[in-house]
């Protein structure tokens, strides 16, 4: 059994016997301060003692929690006068993928992100967070926008990645996500990023091409899941635990990197402990990158996000000897 299932008894059982306390004290007028307040302190230990050691399955599970914050979440906590914007003017309107426009301490911005449910009924309606071509479109439609008007374009990925489905495909899924990437590359207004939950392939690429990119904590960042890996690479699915490790996909990972620009630090217990509070984190973090980035012109912009993608990964040239019809050559070879 995974580390991260081991831990979430205690806790909730923890929890469940906090509130049973409270309940008591409430309905029967006996004061059960001094024990509420006991457990509680031993809550929050064992949180802090659970959540400062995690490895890369566990963050994997705290990322995929259910009442993990969506991106309207952070819309409602973070923005104010939000304005959702619908359709891709070609098809119709993927609701895997919310955007529109808002304000952002004063400052007109655009939102565009992932949206995954916190109910079957709404995971649904909403894909489960896997967009479909239409999806990504509207999205680099919004994006256009954002360029005329002169807003920044703030993302927030969390998917599993895009919808793999026939009907997907034949409308173009690659095609749209390979646009998103070539346009989004050549925006000349400031482009935030942030993982929120997870950051699955292509589908999480197409809103990842941005001057800065940021990662909740408890986030992750991949090619692939790492059920899916585990089944191309070992032809075994349950070995979801060591992919996740040797994929390299969390937080702290991806910025030793330098793939990623840096992390917010999440609330104890995770993000769904305290959304306020966690949204704090992610507006400062915004606000500091926008800072930064509102005083470069068009084309600094466009250089620093090509500078940004360009410098990821390491590559050594050595010289090595090769025989050519019995001589003896150099030849470089790159690694």
């Amino acid at each position: 059994m995974s580390k991260s299932l081991d831990f979430e008894v205690p806790v909730v059982k923890l929890r469940e016997k906090i509130q049973e306390l409270k309940e008591i004290a409430k309905n029967a007028d006996v004061d059960m301060s001094t024990e509420i307040e006991t457990l509680e302190t031993r809550l929050q230990q064992l949180e802090t003692k659970i959540y400062t050691n995690m490895e890369p399955w566990d963050r994997v599970q705290v990322a995929r929690h259910a009442q993990r914050p969506t991106t309207l979440d952070y819309i409602n906590e973070i923005f104010s006068d939000f304005i959702e914007l619908h359709g891709d003017r070609s098809f119709g309107d993927d609701e895997a993928i919310i955007g529109g426009i808002a304000s952002f301490n004063g400052q007109p911005i655009t939102i565009i992100g992932h949206q995954r449910g916190k109910t079957t009924k709404e995971n649904i309606r909403r894909n489960f967070g896997m967009p479909h071509p239409e999806g990504y479109r509207k999205a680099l439609r919004l994006m256009k926008q954002a360029e005329k008007f002169k807003r920044p374009i703030i993302c927030f990925i969390d998917t599993k990645g895009a919808y793999p489905g026939k009907a997907a495909e034949e409308r173009g899924q690659s095609e749209a996500i390979a646009k998103n990437l070539f346009e989004m590359a050549g925006l000349k207004v400031p482009v935030i990023s942030v993982v929120i939950g997870e950051g699955g392939s292509g589908g999480a690429l197409a809103l990842g091409v941005a001057n800065r990119i940021f990662m909740l904590e408890n986030s992750t960042y991949s090619v692939i899941s790492p059920e899916g890996a585990a089944s191309i690479l070992w032809k075994d699915a349950t070995l979801a635990k060591q992919a996740a490790e040797a994929m390299k996909i969390t937080a702290y990972d991806l910025k030793a990197m330098n793939i990623i620009d840096g992390i917010v630090i999440e609330v104890a217990g995770g993000a769904h402990r305290d959304v306020q509070a966690q949204a704090n984190e992610l507006k400062e973090c915004i606000h500091n990158a926008l800072t930064e980035l509102t005083i470069l012109s068009e084309t600094e912009l466009i250089n620093d996000r090509y500078d940004k993608f360009r410098k990821i990964g390491e590559f050594i040239e050595e010289e090595v000897e090769v025989k050519v019809d019995g001589k003896v050559d150099v030849e470089v070879e790159v690694n």
